[in-house]
């Protein structure tokens, strides 16, 4: 899978989507498309529907799958792209029956990723997550090459042993990064045991990818991280000092990578030592695209992964961003109220991060909010945990 073919020409893909009756289902494939193009790819045609379940051999059936090769022939796509994860076995048995390229949304996630890491950590983040699914998937690479025919005597073919060696050149590039990545998860955990020392307080902006967090983060700290309108502009972990003067003290805030719907578990397994940060936050800033009609959902596939990395129970503060998107029918009447969300009453700011609306604001309720936690009296001495007494 590759974003471009002699660095001349943008390959063009067919996106397919199957709705198997869930209420979520993208059937314009919104989502999948910009995905897509992130990547780099030029969408030629976009494919849905619908089936009761998948089909053990081609996912969408032989039908359906004639259909799709016959699309890719016309309109000259190089690739077929699958909102849904396919079985190793079902993506072999549509690429030999496209005859062209097969991958699915998990597949396009790391790419993106591997595309846009740029620390030490999130390369290695990344490498993990793409070696432990491609170890799924040894058995189509060598498909070309002789196989084992059985037999009394018969012994395994070049592709048999190709195989073999490549699964365990795999397993050994697994445990390599694994133990690189557990250095790096130590070096984090010496950091977060400074800060504690420190009584520093911690804040972690989360949120749906392309939500804008990283506009967020540059407008509260005067900062520069990369944002942009596109997904996962900006995968790495930046932390920087935010002072609130009303609180007379300064307090640590994280910028972190973005989830989405469907995020791979490999990419939350391989980002434990990033998303980390947010399980041991004093706060989460709960970044929502306003916007977005679908915001619902996305605060939905959010708190899905904040529950993976152990983090549901962190103290969230729910942003509603872009505010300057809203048309005057949705503008909401008040900038500051509360919204239930699992059983919980959260405060909700609504702002707009690119034009400054309501930052300052949210500076204020933040200060407030810190002074309101701290049983210390003197604000620069810092905010000790509620199950920790402060030192007398």
């Amino acid at each position: 899978m590759k974003p471009t073919e002699g660095g001349n020409t943008t390959p063009s893909v067919i996106l397919v989507g199957v709705d198997f009756g869930d209420d979520h289902f993208d059937g314009e494939l919104q989502e999948l498309g910009l995905l897509a193009q992130t990547a780099g790819y030029q969408v030629a045609d976009r494919v849905s529907c619908k089936r009761r379940a998948p089909d053990p051999a081609l996912f969408v059936g032989s039908g359906k799958a004639d259909e799709i090769k016959f699309l890719a022939d016309a309109t000259g796509a190089a690739e077929i792209l699958f909102d849904q994860a396919l079985s190793p076995a079902q993506q072999r048995n549509l690429e030999r029956h496209m005859g062209r390229p097969v991958n699915d949304r998990t597949l396009l996630i790391l790419e993106i990723f591997a595309q846009r890491a740029r620390s030490h950590e999130g390369k290695l983040q990344v490498e993990l997550a793409k070696l432990q699914y491609l170890s799924t998937r040894l058995v189509r690479r060598w498909s070309h090459l002789e196989r084992q025919s059985g037999g009394i005597g018969m012994r395994g073919g070049p592709g048999e042993t190709q195989i073999e060696l490549d699964r365990r050149m795999i397993a050994d590039s697994i445990k390599r990064t694994k133990e690189r990545l557990e250095k790096v998860k130590k070096q984090r955990a010496t950091q977060r045991r400074q800060r504690e020392r420190r009584e520093t307080f911690s804040i972690s902006l989360v949120g749906y990818t392309n939500a804008g967090k990283s506009s967020l983060f540059n407008a509260l700290v005067k900062a520069r991280a990369y944002a942009a309108d596109q997904l996962f502009a900006t995968l790495d972990t930046t932390t920087r000092q935010l002072y609130l003067g009303a609180a007379g003290r300064s307090v640590s805030l994280s910028d972190t990578v973005g989830f989405i719907r469907n995020l791979p578990h490999g990419l939350v397994d391989a980002f434990a030592a990033t998303l980390q940060e947010a399980a041991d936050a004093d706060l989460l800033l709960h970044v929502v695209d306003a916007s977005n009609p679908d915001h619902p959902e996305q605060i939905e596939s959010v708190m899905s992964v904040l529950r993976d990395i152990g983090a549901a129970d962190v103290p969230q503060m729910l942003i509603f961003n872009k505010l300057d998107a809203l048309p005057p029918e949705r503008l909401p009447h008040k900038t500051l109220d509360s919204m239930e969300l699992h059983d919980r009453s959260m405060d909700r700011i609504f702002l707009s991060a690119q034009e400054g609306t309501g930052v300052a604001d949210l500076r204020e309720h933040l200060a407030q909010w810190v002074l309101q936690r701290s049983p210390s009296p003197h604000a620069d001495l810092g905010i000790f945990s509620h199950d920790e007494p402060a030192p007398g």
